[in-house]
């Protein structure tokens, strides 16, 4: 199967789930301040990673996964009927740390910054 399928694939998967988590899904558990990041969809379109990260404060990702998990019958459904595949994928839900990553990199370097600039200060006050 081409690579350029399988990615137009996990984008229209990308944008079902997102929908559904956004206006279909009813469980207290998933939040509306959540994101799917990104798809990936195996060759064989046999499964589709899912990876989900959670923006707001009073939701857990793990919490998060566990309310998709217990709607995967109804997003594989879901997914099924808009795709119109011979085989729909099943989801599989996993939490994505790369911004929570990419904040705390950036707060480091914040922190180095900060520093850099308070020994520029320093040392102009000596001369």
């Amino acid at each position: 199967m081409s690579i350029s399928r399988t990615k137009k694939i996990s984008e229209e998967i990308k944008k079902i789930v997102s929908h559904i988590m956004m206006f279909e899904i009813k469980d207290p558990r998933v939040s509306n301040l959540s994101s799917v990041t990104h798809v990936d969809v195996t060759n064989d379109l046999r499964y589709a990673t899912i990876y989900i990260s959670v923006f707001d404060p009073k939701h857990n990702v793990e919490t998060q996964i566990d309310g998709l998990n217990s709607a995967k019958g109804f997003i594989r459904k879901e997914i099924g009927k808009q795709l119109k595949l011979h085989y729909t994928p099943e989801p599989i839900f996993k939490p994505d740390h790369s911004i929570e990553h990419g904040m705390h990199i950036n707060d480091i370097l914040g922190k180095l910054d900060i520093k850099h600039d308070s020994d520029e200060s320093s040392e102009e006050e000596e001369e």
